[in-house]
């Protein structure tokens, strides 16, 4: 995800270069907005996946903690149940 920002940037600081740099020529302001416009779409993209990917990776920790902790859970409570019957023989 961080690549895409990277490209991003990259694109739209070529199309405000060329866009400078040609005096502000009409003539190619498609390619300009081209580029840009591609640079733009792809840091938006890229910040967008970066974050969803992150809430992703927290939720699944989270679920896996609380897996683990049911295990744990189900672990004492066999523990328990053989240390009353092993007690009341």
């Amino acid at each position: 995800m961080k690549s895409l920002v990277v490209i991003g940037i990259i694109l739209f600081g070529l199309g405000a270069l060329l866009f400078y740099l040609n005096n502000m020529a009409i003539d190619l302001r498609v390619i300009y907005g081209a580029l840009s416009g591609i640079g733009i779409g792809l840091i938006i993209g890229g910040l967008v996946g970066y974050v969803s990917k992150g809430n992703a990776v927290k939720e699944a920790k989270i679920r896996q903690e609380f897996k683990q902790l049911q295990k744990e859970k189900a672990e004492l409570e066999k523990q328990r149940l053989e240390n009353i019957n092993n007690g009341s023989l």
